[in-house]
């Protein structure tokens, strides 16, 4: 008998590598000639996995937002698991914004990338476990064909490819 193998589609963030950007961002925010004066801040909750953004008007909320996205991009943090939600008014002019940190793949999410898979008729079987999808099958070659539809598919959430076994 043939010994399966597999792997697991996730959606991980690493929370340090993510306050290490906060804080780079911080830095150069403080630094910054047109936010000199100005009371902007960003301000990370690891336990919510939120990111607060804090700025005297829209202009440079947006100016923020880039900032905050170029300093996750080097520091490897996938873009897609931020989530600008509404920006708000606050208490004077200030504008106020949260990025909420997307871990784990939805149960939506799940269905959707097994739907997918199903889509393609190879010889593997797809599985919800929780917030990991297990992809498993006989042949090697036919899980590198998923991992590469998959890589190609434009979801709006990352996936990594983690535990791949023979």
């Amino acid at each position: 008998m043939a010994k399966d193998c597999s792997f697991d589609v996730i959606s991980e963030v690493d929370l340090q590598e993510v306050d290490n950007a906060v804080n780079q961002a911080s830095k150069e925010i403080q630094l910054r000639y047109d936010f000199k004066g100005s009371k902007s801040s960003y301000e990370f909750d690891r336990t919510k996995k939120i990111i607060v953004l804090i700025a005297q008007d829209t202009m440079k909320l947006h100016a923020m937002q880039e900032i905050l996205r170029a300093k996750m991009v080097k520091r490897s943090v996938p873009l897609k698991a931020l989530r600008f939600e509404k920006e708000e008014k606050t208490f004077g002019e200030m504008v106020r914004q949260e990025v909420v940190i997307q871990v784990g793949i939805s149960k939506e999410n799940a269905k959707l990338i097994v739907k997918d898979i199903k889509t393609l008729k190879a010889k593997v079987q797809a599985s919800i476990q929780g917030d990991i999808v297990r992809v498993s099958g006989k042949k090697i070659d036919d899980l590198q064909e998923i991992i590469a539809f998959l890589k190609g598919r434009n979801y709006d959430f990352a996936l990594q490819f983690v535990n791949y076994r023979n």
